[in-house]
């Protein structure tokens, strides 16, 4: 996926990204990524725009045999609308059948995760979260990854500060 723009404009942003989760490519092992939509109240897209969003504890799932995103935290908008929302409430994922059936089954069948990556806005505006098919990593692949990490840092430094 081609890497997407933040464009700000007076604090908004109107296409990229309005909230990632960074913790979860360490956490897990990412198999494959899924784009789905969400369906959304006009005062958490407001603040979706802001980018106030916290993705680090959410987490995807099956209710009633549709997908939804738990524990994504959407802090209500401050700009004197009426209407309000639990920050914390879970939220519908629109997803075709056979998605839903492909990520279900293989959350049961090999035990795998559905974490959402980021919260994006597509190039019609539209508010989509990414989510990823992961596999939880022990210790020491993490301790790994932080060793691979910290090589390609020191080695990018180094060919930077000879050339």
């Amino acid at each position: 996926m081609a890497e997407q723009k933040t464009k700000r404009k007076s604090g908004l942003i109107s296409h990229g990204i309005a909230a990632q989760n960074r913790k979860a490519r360490f956490d897990y092992t990412i198999k494959g990524t899924v784009e789905a939509g969400m369906v959304l109240k006009g005062p958490e897209v407001k603040s979706l725009r802001h980018g106030r969003a916290t993705l680090t504890e959410a987490w995807a799932g099956e209710r009633d045999g549709e997908m939804w995103l738990f524990n994504a935290y959407i802090p209500e908008y401050q700009g004197g609308v009426l209407s309000r929302f639990e920050p914390r409430a879970p939220r519908k994922l629109l997803l075709k059948h056979r998605q839903i059936n492909e990520l279900l089954g293989a959350v049961k069948r090999d035990g795998a995760t559905l974490v959402p990556l980021q919260i994006h806005f597509n190039d019609r505006g539209r508010a989509k979260v990414l989510l990823g098919l992961a596999e939880g990593r022990k210790k020491a692949d993490k301790r790994h990854a932080i060793a691979a990490r910290d090589w390609q840092r020191d080695k990018a430094r180094l060919l930077r500060n000879k050339g």
